[in-house]
């Protein structure tokens, strides 16, 4: 473990069953990071997020907390909260109720509960709320109650199960924002798993890309997005335009095409829409599909490569249907993916 890791998986392997979900796992957190893991369905994040939480037994390796190894201490003993998808409040108990049911467990009553409650309660913006039952709250409040109640518990490591998936697209911009703000005042480490990329890109410090139960990428939201290392994670970022690269061309479903420039020594090259150069170039395709975005235009073109998706500022003037267009894959304006598949 470095001295700057605060939670660890080391060598963590999880099966259900005879089926792997998870194999020699390595991952380093550091105290007070907001981390994302981020993935498909089935890629192993939840699994992995269970397994930290203690409701999961591994069948390999450790799990380090605070320098202690938490790998096989029961899921009540080891200093971590967890926020469920669901929420999983009591909807006949009140917010304060809710918020409070916790530290009851633990044997906290009086002025001690009653102060511990109302400063959670106000860190989340809900000190007004606390005699409603929660069926009476919007999806946004209750998730704030889950957060509350996790937190006046006072973990080490927040656990959050897709926290924003249940909200509409409002609440959950306004949610990000309150994630936020709140592990940054508490200083708490918080690990969120989802299997969107816009969230996980707005809210982490670092992100985990996971497929098929191992480690794709890790690096900061700018290190994912714009420095994909393999065609997975560019697709899974919104690289829709993607080619494996053999003998200094792009391997296509039409076979090879060589581009005006010299390819670098990589697997792959992928091009954002935005990164396609429309209008000029050496390479030609037919307009199939166009469709207005406000400030921007988006076409669908066929062409020798297959199909190009390209995305150009609204003022640009527009192609029609059927329309030839020539344009350019500027190998400056690509990832550059060290593998491929």
């Amino acid at each position: 473990m470095s001295d700057t890791s605060f939670l660890t998986l080391d060598k963590l392997s999880l099966a259900y069953g005879k089926t792997l979900a998870v194999k020699d796992l390595d991952l380093e957190i550091r105290k007070g990071e907001l981390l994302a893991l981020l993935g498909p369905s089935g890629c192993g994040k939840t699994t992995t997020m269970r397994s930290i939480a203690g409701l999961m037994t591994p069948v390999g390796g450790r799990i380090s907390l605070d320098g202690a190894d938490i790998t096989r201490v029961a899921a009540n003993k080891r200093a971590v909260g967890l926020v469920f998808q669901s929420y999983a409040l009591f909807p006949h108990l009140t917010v304060f109720e809710n918020v409070a049911f916790g530290l009851k467990l633990k044997g906290m009553r009086g002025a001690e509960l009653e102060t511990k409650v109302a400063a959670g309660l106000k860190s989340v913006g809900l000190a007004a709320f606390a005699g409603r039952k929660t069926p009476e709250l919007s999806g946004g409040q209750q998730q704030r109650v889950a957060l509350a109640r996790s937190m006046v518990m006072e973990p080490k490591v927040l656990l959050l199960d897709e926290p924003l998936s249940n909200l509409d697209a409002r609440l959950r911009l306004e949610m990000r924002t309150e994630l936020q703000r709140v592990q940054k005042e508490s200083g708490v480490t918080m690990i969120f798993v989802t299997h969107d990329q816009v969230e996980a890109l707005a809210l982490a410090d670092r992100i985990v890309v996971m497929k098929n139960g191992a480690i794709e990428q890790i690096g900061t939201p700018e290190e994912i997005y714009n420095h994909p290392v393999s065609s997975f994670v560019a697709d899974f970022v919104g690289f829709e335009n993607i080619f494996a690269v053999r003998d200094g061309k792009l391997t296509t479903a039409n076979g090879a095409v060589a581009l005006s420039k010299t390819l670098p020594d990589v697997a792959g090259l992928a091009w954002r829409p935005r990164a396609i150069s429309l209008g000029s170039g050496p390479l030609a395709g037919t307009v199939r599909g166009v469709s207005f975005a406000g400030g921007t235009r988006e076409y669908v073109l066929e062409t020798p490569l297959g199909i190009i998706k390209t995305e150009v500022d609204a003022t640009f003037p527009a192609y029609a249907l059927g329309a030839e267009v020539a344009f350019d894959l500027p190998v400056e304006g690509a990832a550059l993916l060290k593998r491929f598949g």
